[in-house]
């Protein structure tokens, strides 16, 4: 299992953050969904913690994209997708990430949210992450993938009407107020001989992505939700949901052949993908009888983002 703290600060508070959060994971999902691809929200109801109070529990499915390397696509499955549990009791939320078929493989990321420029070097409470293991992220300067680089996003030159911030500069999380950071303890997991060094860096390398992207998206963001309140921040959230899982299921049984909406199959995998995961002592699930939404021949997108 490799473990990683990352460190994200933004100019925001942390009670401003909230709303930001929550418009921002509706509005990316929204805009990624699309062609089959995307995210389908299952079910996003409130829930109640022993510890940390009256929160929200969100359950997705994310269906995958041949952005996953070759070395991946050869024993993933055509019917495919990762379920994400979510757990937000703001300012403390836990996010699972697991595939049905691969019972070795597992994300778990713990977050909690401060005011104050990442300088918490024991957040979560247990004992201080250690320093090698720790990854401050920058939304001004870090490097993210061209294909995710929009202008309107670049806070190098953006400018908020509502709050009068930005642009951000070089230095910035030294002096800028307000500040706000999120720790995120990110736990990879896939224990497949020969695969796992290899895995659990390509996913440490795709959730940084996703982080740096997603943090700089709810900042650039800022004056389309800055003002909402929970309440109509949670109704835009519903919204974007029935929209996200109309556009999905349209695509999914539109593409391709026609064909019944839930057909089904006798194996989630082929013969000779299962015979390959059992080399690697992956223990595989019979699926015979059971149900799963019908997909495009090609291959989708992980579009999520973590909370």
């Amino acid at each position: 299992m490799l473990m990683k703290e990352y460190r994200i600060c933004m100019p925001l508070t942390v009670e401003e953050y909230r709303i930001g959060q929550l418009y921002m994971i509706s509005k990316h999902s929204s805009e990624q969904s699309g062609g089959g691809e995307g995210v389908e929200v299952v079910r996003n109801e409130p829930d109640t913690h022993p510890q940390h109070g009256p929160g929200q529990l969100t359950e997705k499915r994310i269906y995958l994209s041949s952005k996953l390397p070759s070395w991946i696509k050869a024993f993933v499955p055509r019917f495919f997708y990762v379920t994400e549990k979510a757990w937000n009791f703001y300012p403390y939320t836990i996010t699972e990430y697991s595939v049905s078929f691969i019972p070795k493989f597992s994300i778990r990321i713990e977050t909690r949210f401060e005011n104050n420029n990442g300088s918490n070097n024991n957040v979560f409470g247990d004992s201080p992450t250690p320093a090698e293991n720790v990854c401050f992220l920058d939304i001004l300067s870090d490097h993210i993938p061209e294909k995710h680089y929009k202008a309107s996003e670049d806070l190098s030159c953006w400018r908020s009407n509502k709050t009068n911030r930005g642009p951000l500069k070089p230095g910035w999380r030294d002096n800028h107020s307000p500040i706000m950071c999120s720790y995120k303890k990110v736990q990879c997991s896939f224990e497949v001989y020969g695969f796992q060094t290899k895995t659990e860096d390509f996913m440490h390398k795709t959730i940084k992505d996703i982080l740096l992207v997603g943090h700089r998206q709810a900042v650039a963001w800022i004056d389309e939700w800055h003002g909402l309140t929970l309440e109509e921040v949670r109704q835009y959230e519903k919204a974007m949901e029935e929209n996200t899982n109309t556009k999905l299921k349209s695509d999914q049984n539109s593409s391709g052949p026609q064909a019944p909406a839930h057909p089904t199959i006798s194996r989630s995998i082929s013969v000779t993908d299962e015979r390959s995961l059992k080399k690697m002592g992956v223990t595989t699930v019979d699926m015979s009888g059971t149900s799963v939404p019908s997909l495009p021949h090609t291959p989708v997108r992980l579009n999520s983002t973590p909370e």
